[in-house]
C-alpha cells in the first residue's frame, strides 16, 4: 500500500517528499538526509542564483547517491507601479524607524524579463547537472520548457490548489501533482483560481482531484506524521509533501528563532498574509503582520513587495527579532518536534505501518 506508482517513478523507498522551502531552509544536509532516509529531498531554489544552485546540487551529490529534486518558481507577469512602491515604503517607514533602518529611496526591482531570464538559467542548470526531478510552484512552465525537460528524462511535479489547476498540470504533461490544501504553510501555489476560491481544505481536495486526474496525486498541507500520511493515502493520494515537519528538524537551515516560534505556536496562531511578499502565504502571526493587515490590498504584488521587505526580514533575523520575520508555518505546529530527519521519517513510517495493519 505504501509502495506505489509515485515511489516507483521517483525511485524512493517511502512516499514522503520534503517540501522545497525557499530562502535557505533546504540546506544540502537536510536534502541529502531526507534522500538517505528513504524520502525525496528537495532544494527550494526559488530565490537562488543559477551559480548558487549549481554549487548546491554538486554539494548534495557528494552527500547522497539517492534521487533528490529541485523546485522552481514559475515567473508570472507583474507590474512595477511607482505609486504602489511609494505607498508601501510609507507603510513600512515606521517599522524601519523602529529597527533603526534607513529609508531606502531607490531599490533595484527586477522586471519580468529579468526574472524569466533567471528562471531559464535555472532550468539550464537542472538539465546540465542531470537532476532527476524538478517541481514547480506558482504555475506551469511554458510548453517548450516542459518538452526540453522531458527530453532530458527529468520527472516533473506540479502544484495545484484546486481540481482545475491539477487538471491543467496533467494536460501540460506534468508527471505528478502536489495538491496544496488551505492548511499548508508558506506561499499559496494557486495560479488559475483566486485566493478565496483556492482555499480548499486538504481532506476535501484530495479525493476530488484523484477522481479527475490520472497522474499520481501527492498531498500537502498540515501533514506532520503517519496519521496524516495514512489519511492522505485512504483518500487516494499516493504520498505526502511535508514542510513544517522538516523545518524544525536539526538539519534544517531555518533560523533558531524561527524554529522556536513554530515549536511554541498553537494551531490558531497561523494566518494568511500578503504583507511580506505580495503573495498570499500562511505564517505565524506577529507584529509585522498585524501592523500591515489593514493595508494588504494596497501592497504591490510579488516579487515587488518581497524586495521592499527584504532588508527588514534580514535585519530582524540577524537580531533574533521574530516580530518582523516571515515565520511560515502550516496549521499543525503543535505536532512539530525538534528531531533529526532520520528519526522523523522513522516515526512517520512506524506510525503508518501500525495504522496500515488496522485497515
Amino acid at each position: 500500500m505504501l509502495n506505489n506508482n509515485m515511489t516507483e517513478l521517483l525511485k524512493i523507498e517511502y512516499p514522503i517528499i520534503q517540501a522545497p522551502m525557499a530562502g535557505g531552509v533546504t540546506t544540502s544536509k537536510l536534502v541529502a538526509e531526507v534522500s538517505n532516509s528513504g524520502g525525496l529531498g528537495m532544494i527550494g531554489a526559488g530565490y537562488m542564483t543559477p551559480i548558487k544552485l549549481r554549487e548546491q546540487i554538486q554539494e548534495i551529490k557528494q552527500l547522497t547517491s539517492n534521487p533528490f529534486g529541485i523546485n522552481l518558481f514559475v515567473p508570472n507577469n507583474f507590474n512595477v507601479i511607482e505609486n504602489q512602491i511609494k505607498l508601501s515604503n510609507q507603510i513600512l517607514h515606521p517599522i524601519r524607524q523602529e529597527l533603526n533602518l534607513h529609508q531606502k529611496d531607490s531599490l533595484e526591482i527586477p522586471n519580468f524579463n529579468e526574472v524569466f531570464a533567471i528562471f531559464m538559467e535555472q532550468i539550464k542548470v537542472v538539465m546540465e547537472e542531470n537532476v532527476p526531478i524538478c517541481s514547480f510552484t506558482f504555475g506551469i512552465p511554458p510548453k517548450e520548457v516542459i518538452a526540453e525537460l522531458k527530453q532530458a528524462n527529468i520527472l516533473l511535479i506540479g502544484t495545484a490548489t484546486t481540481v482545475r489547476e491539477a487538471a491543467e498540470n496533467e494536460i501540460a504533461g506534468i508527471d505528478l501533482v502536489v495538491v496544496q490544501g488551505s492548511e499548508a504553510g508558506g506561499h499559496r501555489g494557486n495560479f488559475i483560481d483566486g485566493n478565496e476560491e483556492s482555499l480548499v481544505g486538504l481532506m476535501s481536495l484530495i479525493p476530488q482531484v484523484v477522481d479527475n486526474v490520472n497522474i499520481p496525486v501527492i498531498s500537502a498541507g498540515g501533514i506532520m506524521d503517519g496519521r496524516g500520511l495514512m489519511a492522505s493515502i485512504c483518500l487516494g493520494a499516493q504520498g505526502v509533501q511535508m514542510g513544517t515537519a522538516f523545518l524544525t528538524c536539526v538539519e534544517s537551515g531555518a533560523h533558531q528563532v524561527y524554529k522556536e516560534a513554530i515549536l511554541n505556536a498553537k494551531e490558531d496562531q497561523t494566518v494568511l498574509t500578503r504583507s511580506f511578499s505580495g503573495k498570499w502565504a500562511r505564517g505565524i502571526k506577529n507584529k509585522f503582520i498585524l501592523e500591515l493587515q489593514k493595508h494588504e490590498e494596497f501592497l504591490p504584488d510579488f516579487p515587488v513587495q518581497n524586495t521592499l521587505t527584504q532588508e527588514i526580514r534580514k535585519f530582524s533575523a540577524a537580531h533574533n527579532n521574530q516580530e518582523f520575520m516571515s515565520l511560515w508555518s502550516g496549521q499543525s505546529p503543535r505536532l512539530a518536534k525538534n528531531q533529526t530527519v532520520e528519526s522523523l521519517i522513522k516515526s512517520i513510517m512506524a506510525q503508518a505501518q501500525k495504522l496500515n495493519i488496522g485497515i
